[in-house]
Order: C-alpha cells, then sequence, then structure tokens
C-alpha cells in the first residue's frame, strides 16, 4: 500500500508525494501551473484552435487528484463544444484525502469547489453528465486492460508517473495502444520529454514537437497523429 502526503508546490498548490516510489503527482516547482501549461495550453487550447468539431473525446491517462479533469471542465465552459471526458485510473485516491487538496482555492474560480467535488464523486465505470457540455467517464481500470478501440479519441493526456518509475506505463506496445485510439490528426500531450518516448512516438507514425516545458522543466512533448 502506497503512503501519500500533501506537499505545498512552489505555484502555493498542492501536490501528493508517493513514498513508495518516491515521486509527486505533480512538479514540485507548481502543481497547477504544470498542468494548465502542459495539458490545458498545449494540448486542449492547441486541439480547439487546429479542430472547428463540434464534440472532443479526451482521453486521460491517470486521473490521479482530478486536477487535469478539473482544469479541463473550467475552460469546457468557454467553448460551446461538448467534450467528452475519459480518464483511466488503476489505483484511486481516498475522496477524503483529494478533497484536502487546495485546487479550488488555487484558481480563484467560484464553482471549482462545486465541480472538484463532483469530479471527486463521480461514480467509476459510468458516464456522468457534469454539466450538458462536459461528460466524464472515470475507468478504474489499468491502462494495459483497457479495450480503448482504434481511432476514437482527438486529445491524449499522458500523464502516468515518469519512465523511471513506471517503466512499464511507456513501453512501445502502450504507446502503440494509445496511438492506434488516437484518430487522425488527434494530439498526444505529456510532461516528459525523453528521447526514447520521441523515438518512439515517431515510429507509430506521430508528428512529434519538442515545446518548452512548464515552470522548472526544460521541455515537453506533444505529437500528433499524421493524416494518410
Amino acid at each position: 500500500m502506497s503512503e501519500l502526503t500533501i506537499i505545498t508546490t512552489l505555484d502555493g498548490s498542492h501536490s501528493l508525494l508517493n513514498t513508495t516510489l518516491n515521486e509527486t503527482y505533480h512538479s514540485t516547482h507548481g502543481a497547477v501551473q504544470e498542468s494548465i501549461h502542459v495539458f490545458i495550453k498545449n494540448g486542449f487550447e492547441f486541439f480547439l484552435h487546429q479542430n472547428q468539431s463540434d464534440e472532443i473525446n479526451i482521453l486521460e491517462i491517470g486521473f490521479g487528484t482530478g486536477l487535469n479533469a478539473l482544469l479541463t471542465w473550467q475552460n469546457a465552459t468557454q467553448t460551446n463544444r461538448r467534450i467528452n471526458y475519459t480518464s483511466l485510473e488503476a489505483f484511486p485516491l481516498d475522496i477524503a484525502l483529494a478533497q484536502q487538496l487546495n485546487y479550488p482555492q488555487a484558481l480563484s474560480v467560484d464553482d471549482a469547489d462545486m465541480k472538484f467535488t463532483k469530479l471527486l464523486h463521480a461514480p467509476w465505470d459510468v458516464e456522468t453528465e457534469m454539466r450538458p457540455n462536459f461528460h466524464l467517464m472515470k475507468r478504474l481500470i489499468k491502462l494495459e486492460d483497457a479495450n480503448l478501440g482504434k481511432e476514437n479519441f482527438d486529445l491524449v493526456y499522458f500523464d502516468a508517473f515518469a519512465p523511471s518509475k513506471q517503466p512499464e506505463m511507456w513501453e512501445l506496445p502502450i504507446l502503440n495502444k494509445v496511438t492506434l485510439a488516437l484518430k487522425a490528426s488527434g494530439v498526444f500531450v505529456t510532461y516528459c520529454a525523453k528521447g526514447q518516448l520521441k523515438r518512439d512516438l515517431k515510429s507509430l507514425g506521430l508528428t512529434v514537437e519538442t515545446l518548452t516545458g512548464p515552470p522548472g522543466k526544460k521541455e515537453m512533448v506533444r505529437a500528433v497523429k499524421t493524416t494518410l
């Protein structure tokens, strides 16, 4: 059983330290600013600007603390498009622990507390309409065991623990599975920028960009599935 401790990152927002892995759920330089930079700015907003579809299917690898889902829902209120948000998590947090995280306060948005509570309490393996334009499906399953199908998702947030801590999550067969689940012109985004990851994504037919990382991290990766 992993021991989890709440820590405060440099932007004032909380994260969790997994003492078994000696790994944090977010950057110690700032949990909220990392998620905004990697997954919202360079993932969600990038996709919105590049595509005009009325419906966007997002796959998140690692629901974790719910921060990425909260930020996506918050940003979804600024668009008329319907967001279908699927998040995989093999080891969900205890809700009582997760609700101690200060993300609603860190975001300084009136309804953030309500949204965060609804996200944490949403049932597993049931599609839930959080709002008319935001539908959530939290799946209690390992990525290795999940049937993702083919070309079902427009955008992937790959937010597993680092390759040094969870190498099996970054191996080529797993990346191939996720790539197959991406639609043509779909976007894969992650905080990781290791050379092997970039080589593997390129080998799977994705166009890979190395972007400036969030504070405290030099680089990150965004990859787009090439349209044949």
